[in-house]
């Protein structure tokens, strides 16, 4: 447990609801990148280019601040919700990894077989400016596609701890709701219509299942590493 040390220099409070909301919304650009998208608003390449990066450049600058001349606290809570956004994003991509493998591992009659990953190099052919759909994506494209998806896994781990503020005094299921929600608002988007992505049952519950230990791990990550850095 690290107590933080008196500083004369930390009269700045980064922990205020209007620093939060602030964290908040530089983190929530990253999944906005993709639904500016999705609705003809802009393109990715230019959201993420001109608005996404420097919004995450922004919240690395207000963390340093807070390190500089606040209390900590934000700086750390943005760490938290990283870290835990990361290891859930893992933990959601390996309950996945039966369904995508189905067919090669013989279980499709155990599991339903399907392509759960198939939009990643979609997302990384966006933002490098290519055509969307393509028979074979570089391996530039797939591991930009790849990078984006763990951006938002971490940058979910951040939105959480600012509109939670303290982890302790918050139940960890509350996690479970922001992640089944975000997953419940994307289904509604035209998220499904523009990956060509069939919106039947065993998609729906595999998805949601999966948004599910997203939730899980995010909220127990999340108390385990506040109680570590933070209380």
């Amino acid at each position: 447990m690290v107590q933080s040390a008196p500083n004369s220099r930390a009269s700045r409070n980064f922990w205020s609801p209007a620093f939060r909301l602030t964290a908040f919304a530089f983190a929530a650009t990253s999944i906005w990148s993709l639904l500016i998208e999705f609705y003809g608003w802009w393109s990715m390449r230019s959201f993420t280019l001109f608005v996404a990066l420097p919004a995450l450049a922004a919240l690395f600058g207000l963390a340093l601040a807070d390190r500089t001349c606040g209390t900590q606290r934000l700086q750390r809570a943005i760490v938290v919700g990283a870290l835990a956004g990361l290891i859930a994003a893992l933990a959601y991509d390996v309950f996945r990894l039966p369904f995508v493998y189905a067919d090669a591992l013989g279980i499709q009659q155990v599991v339903p077989a399907l392509k759960l990953f198939k939009v990643f190099p979609r997302f990384g052919a966006m933002i490098l400016g290519q055509p969307v759909e393509q028979a074979h994506y570089a391996l530039l494209t797939q591991l930009v596609g790849w990078a984006y998806h763990f951006s938002n896994g971490l940058t979910f781990g951040i939105m959480y701890v600012a509109m939670i503020g303290d982890a302790t005094k918050r139940h960890w299921v509350w996690a479970v709701v922001f992640a089944v929600g975000l997953e419940l608002g994307m289904l509604f988007t035209p998220y499904p219509a523009f990956f060509h992505i069939p919106l039947t049952a065993k998609f729906v519950v595999v998805t949601l299942s999966a948004h599910m230990i997203f939730g899980v791990v995010m909220g127990l990550a999340t108390l385990r590493i506040w109680k570590l850095l933070i209380s």
